[in-house]
């Protein structure tokens, strides 16, 4: 029977999903996160998945979402602090790892990372700096940080002025630039990168992960390491056949 707990580490919020038989168990450990607006709950379907092929898998809630809202919590507030926040998680994924080193759970130091849109560019910003980090899937996110940050202001601008100082942007774009995996190509190594993403999201632009993945192509000598999935008029929507897919690859990738 499969087993969900709630824990908390440096105030990080988490759920944990496993087999009852093994949550004591050292095994495959993967680390999923969600998305913007989402909640660590919202991907139980595909954690319950992974934990029935023999993982465990930690959901955690980043800050601004799911336990971590408060009253001071505004839409703008939260939509201001995007890229605060994908920048705290890469830090907070570490401290969760250590958790589990701490107590053992991990087998053979094999660590997988996931994640949806937001959950994905953290996933791509994490493998800058963790590896640690065994295999990644990416579910309609982008490596592109910079570049897509770029996109976001143009829109804003487009619209109305922008809500902070041109300062203030100007350094959160040299703090992306640190984690942007489009910049720092050599920090893959080979590692096994999985890519999924609908043709026609209008949220996070699929030529952006698209373009990446034709890039590193070349940095890969072994190819089945690297694989995008492509759905047909698809939008910024996980897809059944994205989840499956997401599994069989830590199946094949993490194993």
């Amino acid at each position: 029977m499969i087993g969900i707990y709630k824990k908390r580490t440096a105030n990080i919020p988490y759920l944990v999903v496993v087999e009852n038989k093994n949550e004591a168990t050292a095994l495959p450990t993967v680390i999923y996160s969600h998305g913007f607006t989402s909640a660590k709950e919202h991907n139980l379907p595909l954690a319950y998945l992974l934990a029935e092929k023999g993982f465990r898998v930690i959901l955690p809630d980043s800050k601004y979402h799911g336990e971590r809202e408060d009253k001071e919590t505004t839409k703008f507030k939260r939509e201001l602090s995007f890229w605060e926040i994908v920048i705290q998680n890469v830090k907070e994924l570490k401290l969760i790892k250590e958790e589990l080193e701490q107590e053992g759970l991990i087998l053979n130091q094999k660590i997988g990372l996931a994640g949806t849109s937001m959950g994905g560019i953290t996933t791509t910003a994490a493998l800058t700096q963790y590896p640690w980090i065994s295999s990644a899937a990416v579910l309609m996110g982008t490596p592109k940080l910079t570049e897509y940050a770029t996109m976001l202001v143009d829109h804003v601008v487009k619209e109305q002025k922008l809500p902070v100082p041109e300062e203030e942007i100007e350094l959160v774009f040299d703090q992306i630039k640190e984690f942007d995996l489009s910049l720092h190509m050599e920090t893959l190594n080979e590692r096994p990168l999985l890519f999924w993403h609908g043709d026609k999201d209008p949220v996070v632009p699929f030529h952006l992960s698209y373009s990446f993945y034709r890039e590193a192509k070349g940095k890969y000598k072994n190819k089945k390491n690297l694989k995008f999935l492509k759905e047909v008029n698809r939008d910024h929507k996980v897809s059944r056949f994205a989840i499956l897919e997401t599994v069989k690859w830590f199946e094949n990738h993490l194993k």
